[in-house]
């Protein structure tokens, strides 16, 4: 890429800078994406920014978390205007390497955290959290950064990385950022761009429903089939043209169902506009 923000593209490159910011004292924060960034993608790397001396942004799209029939070769890519948003934002350096970089030939190494991928977006998506966390934990390897930056959108995955990160005793802190969302309540997401205009009309639905399930159970509703008929209903009513992959409330540490509401939960869910999958969530508590 020609002049501006360094766009490293190779391992060995990456961890040479790096490792001289660390000789120098340096702290380093790191955003994981996978480009096509918006403003919840900003608000990681403004997050970051405030809290290390070196900022990097990986951008990589993950062939490895896609699933057979997903959308991988459609996922928007546009790594000059990526650049443009991170140098923006406060960004010191983009790591953006090659599938080939990431997966060399004779590649056979998987990290896989048990139990907390089961449900959710885990029980459609066979496999994607093995991706996530092995393409997660290179990087964290090959940054080592002091600092990675995650969006609280992506409860699941959050989660899972916590936990990834406990269980191999990682020297990075996980920092969660609260969702970006667009003025009527969309969670910003890359896949959004996606969506015919009909549908991202609809969309907003998805939230409205886990707001209106939300104050459900601050009024004192506390069984989960009543809360959870609640959201489909609205879904149906709001958004016809979206097809619900999974509506759940969940404990918020273990991510394991309940039929009660009480503590620490969380409602999730997944919906279908067409080929394009949105997720969305909101924490509760009893």
């Amino acid at each position: 890429m020609r002049g501006g923000l360094p766009c490293l593209t190779t391992v060995f490159e990456v961890r040479a800078v790096l490792d001289e910011a660390r000789r120098e004292s340096h702290t380093v924060g790191l955003v994981p994406t996978m480009g096509a960034l918006h403003e919840g993608h900003l608000s990681l790397i403004r997050a970051a920014r405030a809290a290390n001396d070196v900022v990097v942004v990986s951008i990589f799209v993950n062939p490895t978390q896609f699933g057979p029939r997903e959308d991988f070769a459609r996922y928007p890519r546009d790594l000059e205007r990526d650049r443009r948003l991170c140098e923006e934002a406060g960004a010191d350096l983009i790591f953006s390497p090659s599938g080939d970089e990431m997966y060399p030939e004779g590649f056979s190494t998987w990290v896989d955290v048990e139990g907390l991928t089961v449900g959710l977006c885990g029980r459609s998506r066979p496999g994607h959290f093995r991706g996530v966390c092995t393409v997660v934990g290179k990087l964290l390897n090959i940054c080592g950064p002091d600092r990675a930056y995650f969006g609280e959108k992506d409860a699941q995955q959050l989660a899972v990385i916590r936990r990834m990160v406990h269980d191999l005793d990682m020297r990075v802190e996980i920092v969660p950022c609260p969702t970006v969302r667009e003025a009527d309540g969309l969670a910003m997401s890359s896949r959004n761009v996606r969506l015919a205009p009909e549908e991202r009309a609809q969309a907003p639905a998805l939230y409205r429903a886990l707001t209106a399930a939300k104050n459900l159970v601050a009024e004192g509703e506390r069984d989960v089939a009543t809360v959870e008929g609640t959201i489909r209903g609205m879904l149906a009513f709001e958004a016809p043209l979206g097809r619900v992959d999974y509506i759940e409330i969940v404990r918020a540490d273990d991510l394991s169902p309940v039929t009660t509401a009480s503590g620490q939960c969380l409602m999730a869910l997944a919906v279908f506009f067409g080929g394009t999958r949105l997720i969305d969530n909101v924490p509760v508590t009893v």
